[in-house]
């Protein structure tokens, strides 16, 4: 057996093609027939034909980079929204560069459209809080890239964004916690000047407007989205007279910060507190007790927003735009959260 690198023209003629029809079905052309393509992708397959990426962005006049831009403290996220990301690319022949930016900067902008100039990238998925940059996405049109911003508002044409509806999920969240006799009920938030963390927060207290209950400004408390601003928050709340009977915090790393305070307190969860979070990260069903949390379907999300950049990149047609841009996250009940009837 031979050890050379099976080439194009390998493949050409194991097929009994062109070179230039092999081209075009390894680049996602639709100008060849469906028998063709399933006749060529066989033989690429059975002779393990990888194709060189310089030479492919060569010809195509394209990287086959895309770029992932982020500010965020939660290591578990960016990690599910890089399986996500990987999923799509591994199959349409992308790599993936990886820039973080912090979000308050002033040079923000021209730090984010460094990047892009510097990686030579084709397109970049943006996430929040980046995202929500009014400046960035005005900039990126301006420049004519292609980009796909996630969020949690509908801030932009379709084609460019994918909106997880976290306000109607926060509204079942208020839904339940009131089902369990829960009426005094502490809330951490992320920071206020992000739109997820006003989603949040303005679904979870007009539900409890609609149930006849109120959320006061008291009993609201901002923390970053951090394990140790979870912790920080949970102390306040917690070291009161009268405690709360149900905390919520804004992310599930908060939501591990005040289970942390609680158990350091001798406080029983769910026993004497109920603690939700938002996120349904990994750490969620393996700490203990196993978290009641919001599941934010990230992979998906940083999925499709990569089905999408790279239909714009290769400039093909976008079908039912309108519906695929729209995800809905959803409670998932576990341990951390009881009926206050059972309080004691």
């Amino acid at each position: 057996m031979s050890d050379k690198k099976p080439t194009i023209n390998d493949v050409a003629r194991e097929a009994g093609v062109s070179k230039r029809t092999v081209s075009r079905v390894i680049n996602g052309s639709t100008n060849v027939g469906k028998k063709t393509q399933l006749q060529i992708q066989q033989v690429i397959d059975r002779l393990d034909y990888s194709p060189d990426k310089q030479a492919r962005g060569l010809a195509s006049s394209r990287s086959y980079l895309l770029g992932l831009i982020y500010d965020n403290p939660d290591a578990l996220y960016i990690d599910q929204v890089q399986r996500g990301v990987l999923g799509v690319c591994s199959r349409r022949g992308y790599e993936l560069v990886v820039h973080p930016c912090q979000y308050r900067s002033p040079s923000v902008v021209e730090d984010c459209l460094g990047f892009i100039r510097r990686s030579n990238i084709d397109g970049v998925i943006v996430l929040p809080p980046v995202s929500e940059s009014k400046d960035l996405a005005a900039a990126l049109r301006e420049g004519s890239h292609c980009y796909v911003r996630m969020a949690s508002v509908d801030l932009d044409d379709h084609m460019n964004i994918v909106v997880s509806d976290e306000r109607a999920a926060m509204s079942e969240m208020a839904r339940y916690l009131v089902s369990l006799g829960h009426q005094d009920i502490a809330f951490i938030t992320g920071p206020l000047n992000y739109y997820s963390s006003i989603e949040r927060l303005e679904g979870f207290r007009n539900t409890l407007q609609e149930l006849q209950l109120s959320l006061p400004e008291s009993q609201v408390y901002e923390g970053n989205n951090s394990y140790q601003s979870g912790i920080d928050c949970a102390r306040k709340i917690l070291t009161q007279l009268q405690r709360p009977t149900a905390i919520f915090a804004n992310n599930d790393e908060m939501a591990a910060g005040v289970l942390k305070v609680a158990h350091s307190l001798g406080i029983r969860v769910p026993g004497e507190l109920s603690v939700a979070g938002f996120d349904d990260n990994l750490l969620a069903s393996r700490i203990i007790p196993s978290l009641t949390t919001i599941q934010r379907p990230v992979g998906a999300m940083a999925s499709l927003a990569a089905q999408k950049i790279i239909q714009s990149i290769e400039k093909k047609a976008i079908q039912s735009v309108d519906s695929d841009f729209l995800v809905k996250p959803h409670l998932i009940i576990r341990e951390s959260t009881a009926p206050h009837s059972e309080m004691s």
